[in-house]
């Protein structure tokens, strides 16, 4: 297992990182997975003993059952505090019929951040993330509650998932107006099927020093290889009963034709080469891996031994290309008089 710094920060976390939505069952949280105890528990001891450093969970997965459930079995197992970074997420609706039991007010935050605490058993959260844009709550309220949570020691980094570009700048901006604490990571949909994220938040990343946190690197099962381009899969599978997230399916079955000798080659299944396709890039920070079966975790894990070669990421970097766009296609002819120093006669 290889470390990477967390975006500009000085922590290390494990190139991958373990995914917990499949842990627990309540309401539509079963269709991810419906876990028990006993087998998180077992995956998060496998994932530990592999040099998985990382846990990411949300206090929205299972209504908060996947926090207790994760932090029961880092307490059972007697994992060491000082050697794990624990994220967790609140934006989420935790009570249907609570009107503050969401978004990321002050009042909403506060009160999760404690309910979080209290699930996982731990005094402290590594990283607290927003789960979501909160289109109603102004963000000077969403990021100055956040830093205060940082000066507590409550929380130690502050993190996002799923913005906009210009959301994410924004926050960046009011953050050092006021000397807050500011975002350190980003964590989003980023598959070699599904690459929309090079537009405009992968290079705002890039100029910002955020780390990149990948979620759904197999687009929810897709990438796995054992799905049909008519729909059919594996029985169970979580993408035959909720298909997300949204993937153009013609470019994905293209780049899995892509992907199948590859895999043949160096003897891996294709979901493999998918992540290693994402560990190749320099941007990602770690890519979170669920799993409902330590098999599948397994082979999950294995993807840290793959590397591919130049001319096989040239060959799925070319299947999977995103058609241009503007101003993206504007932006980079403007660039290529810049692209080389000057040489004069």
């Amino acid at each position: 297992m290889r470390y990477r710094l967390l975006g500009r920060t000085g922590l290390y976390v494990s190139e991958l990182c373990l995914g917990t939505m499949t842990f627990g069952g309540q309401g539509f949280w079963k269709v991810m997975g419906g876990l028990g105890q006993d087998a998180a528990t077992t995956l998060v001891k496998q994932a530990f003993e592999a040099g998985v450093n990382f846990i990411d969970t949300a206090n929205v997965y299972s209504l908060g059952e996947s926090e207790t459930i994760t932090g029961n079995a880092i307490k059972s197992l007697g994992l060491p505090r000082d050697e794990l970074v624990v994220a967790t997420k609140a934006t989420g609706i935790m009570n249907e019929t609570g009107v503050n039991a969401r978004g990321q007010s002050r009042y909403h935050l506060m009160n999760e951040v404690d309910a979080s605490l209290k699930r996982l058993q731990l005094d402290h959260i590594d990283l607290y993330q927003l789960h979501g844009f909160d289109p109603i709550t102004p963000l000077e309220e969403v990021l100055s509650t956040l830093n205060d949570l940082v000066r507590s020691g409550k929380v130690r980094y502050i993190g996002l998932c799923n913005m906009a570009a210009w959301q994410i700048m924004k926050g960046l901006a009011i953050s050092e107006k006021h000397h807050w604490a500011r975002f350190e990571s980003v964590q989003a949909y980023y598959t070699v099927a599904g690459r929309d994220l090079e537009r405009e938040v992968l290079p705002l990343l890039q100029d910002q020093q955020l780390g990149l946190m990948v979620w759904s690197p197999l687009a929810g099962g897709l990438l796995s290889g054992k799905f049909d381009p008519d729909g059919k899969g594996p029985e169970g599978a979580r993408r035959a009963s909720f298909d997300f997230p949204v993937v153009d399916k013609a470019r994905a079955f293209r780049v899995l034709d892509a992907m199948r000798p590859i895999a043949q080659h160096h003897q891996v299944s294709v979901a493999r080469v998918a992540l290693a396709w994402l560990l190749s890039r320099p941007q990602v920070s770690t890519v979170i891996v669920g799993a409902k079966t330590p098999a599948q975790l397994k082979d999950n894990l294995g993807a840290t031994q793959l590397e591919l070669n130049a001319e096989e990421l040239k060959t799925l970097d070319e299947v999977s290309a995103l058609p241009p766009e503007y101003p993206g296609w504007m932006l980079a002819m403007q660039g290529q008089y810049r692209a080389k120093p000057p040489v004069k006669a």
